[in-house]
C-alpha cells in the first residue's frame, strides 16, 4: 500500500465531504425569482424603477432582450439604452423597437461617448444612462435603478417581481443570475461548471446574510436602490472595476446595505458560446482579477484545482493499476460527491446529467483559462470588454 496515495485520496475525500456538509455552498435552488407570481396588484409600487442598459454591437439580440423589457412598460418610469458606439446598427434597432412598443414608461436610446481614462466601457455606459435618468422629468419618482445587460431576455413580470422582492425583504440590492445558454458541447461542459464555481466562491445564502462578509451580484440583472447607489458614491466608486457586479455588491454591503442574490430559470442569456475560444475570452477577462493579480494566489489556485478537483478520476485509475482498493474507494466516493454537488447546476441549465461527471475535465480548462488571464496581465495587456481594454479608456485599443 502507498501511504502517500492513500493520504492524497483521503484528503480529497475530506475536502468534498466538507463541501457536502457546508449547507450554504449547496446549490441555491430555493433562492429563485418567480416572476409568474408577480401578477398580483403591487399598489403601483413598480413605476419608481428606471432601467439602464449598456449595448455595444447587440443588434442581433435586441429583438428578444429589449422587447422583453418594453413589454413591461407599465412597470418602469424610464428606460435608457446606451448605444456604446456600436458598428452594427444597435441604436437603430433599439429605436425601432421602442417606437413599435410605445411603452407607457419613457424609453429612449442614448448615444455613447468616448470612455474616459480609468473607466471600463460598460460602467461608463451605465454612468451615462444614470446621469441621463437623474436629469430627466421622472427623477423625483425614481427610487430604484435596474442595471441589465443587452443580451438578457426578461420573463413577463420580472421588473415587478424584482421590485416586490426588494420591498418585501427590505433589500438594497437584488440580483439575479440569468440562466446561461448551454447547447453546444463546450457550453454543456463549461457553462454549468462556470456558474457552479461562482456559487462555490460566493455562496448565495451567505450573500443574503447581513452578518456575512460575502458579497456578490450577477451583472446581467442588478436592481439597486437609488439612495444606496448615491451613498456609495455612485458608479464612480467602481469606475475601473473589471468584475463590476461583485465590486458593486461589496460597496453596498460595506455601507450596511442588504443584498439578495438568486437564480431565475426563465430569465435567460441569449448570447451563445459556440466555440471554446469565446468561453476562453469570457473567463480569462476576469480570472486573474479575481485572484487580485497575485502570482502566489495563482499558483495556490492551480494546485488546489489540480489536487482537489481534477484528481479523483486520476486516482481511481492509479488505484486500479496499482491494486490500491482503499485509494480507489476514497477517490470514487470523492468523485461521486463532486458529481452530486454539481448535478443541480447541470440540470438548471438543461444539460444532460452525464456532464456532471466531467467537472474534473472542466476544471482543467478553467486552469488553462486562468493561466492565460495571468499571462495577458504579465504581458501588460488589460482584460477586454467588447473589444476595449478595461480601465484604459480611449487610450486602450479599440
Amino acid at each position: 500500500m502507498s501511504p502517500a496515495l492513500l493520504a492524497w485520496a483521503l484528503a480529497v475525500l475530506l475536502f468534498w465531504g466538507g463541501i457536502l456538509l457546508d449547507r450554504p455552498r449547496r446549490w441555491p435552488g430555493r433562492l429563485a425569482l418567480r416572476p409568474g407570481s408577480a401578477d398580483v396588484d403591487d399598489g403601483g409600487q413598480c413605476d419608481d424603477v428606471a432601467v439602464a442598459i449598456p449595448a455595444r454591437d447587440e443588434a442581433d439580440v435586441l429583438e428578444r432582450s429589449l422587447a422583453s423589457l418594453l413589454a413591461q412598460g407599465d412597470d418602469f418610469a424610464h428606460l435608457v439604452l446606451v448605444d456604446d458606439r456600436s458598428g452594427d446598427g444597435t441604436g437603430d434597432v433599439a429605436r425601432r423597437l421602442i417606437e413599435d412598443a410605445a411603452p407607457r414608461g419613457r424609453a429612449e436610446v442614448l448615444e455613447g461617448t468616448s470612455t474616459p481614462d480609468g473607466w471600463s466601457g460598460k460602467i461608463w455606459a451605465l454612468q451615462r444612462a444614470v446621469e441621463h435618468i437623474l436629469a430627466g422629468p421622472e427623477v423625483k419618482r425614481v427610487r430604484w435603478i435596474l442595471f441589465t445587460d443587452a443580451d438578457i431576455e426578461h420573463p413577463p413580470g420580472s421588473i415587478r417581481a424584482l421590485r416586490r422582492l426588494a420591498r418585501d425583504e427590505g433589500r438594497d440590492l437584488v440580483s439575479v443570475m440569468a440562466r446561461l445558454r448551454a447547447v453546444t458541447f463546450w457550453e454543456c461542459l463549461l457553462i454549468p461548471a462556470f456558474v457552479w464555481f461562482f456559487q462555490l466562491m460566493f455562496p448565495f445564502r451567505r450573500v443574503r446574510k447581513d452578518h456575512s462578509r460575502v458579497a456578490a451580484a450577477a451583472g446581467g440583472c442588478v436592481l439597486v436602490s437609488r439612495k444606496m447607489l448615491e451613498a456609495i458614491g455612485g458608479l464612480d466608486s467602481i469606475r475601473g472595476a473589471v468584475i463590476d457586479d461583485v465590486n458593486l455588491a461589496r460597496r453596498v454591503k460595506t455601507r450596511g446595505g442588504r443584498l439578495w442574490l438568486g437564480l431565475c430559470s426563465s430569465m435567460v442569456s441569449i448570447r451563445g458560446y459556440e466555440r471554446l475560444g469565446q468561453i476562453l475570452t469570457m473567463v480569462s477577462r476576469t480570472a486573474f482579477d479575481q485572484l487580485r493579480y497575485s502570482y502566489a494566489l495563482l499558483v495556490l489556485t492551480l494546485l488546489a484545482l489540480l489536487v482537489l478537483f481534477v484528481s479523483p478520476p486520476f486516482l481511481c485509475v492509479v488505484a486500479a493499476v496499482k491494486d490500491e482498493p482503499l485509494v480507489g474507494l476514497a477517490a470514487s466516493v470523492a468523485w461521486a460527491i463532486q458529481t452530486w454537488l454539481v448535478l443541480p447546476a447541470v440540470r438548471h441549465h438543461g444539460v444532460a446529467p452525464r456532464y456532471a461527471l466531467l467537472l474534473p475535465v472542466a476544471s482543467v480548462f478553467y486552469m488553462w483559462m486562468t493561466v492565460l488571464s495571468a499571462w495577458s496581465h504579465f504581458r501588460g495587456r488589460g482584460p477586454l470588454w467588447k473589444g476595449r481594454e478595461i480601465g484604459l479608456g480611449d487610450s486602450g485599443a479599440d
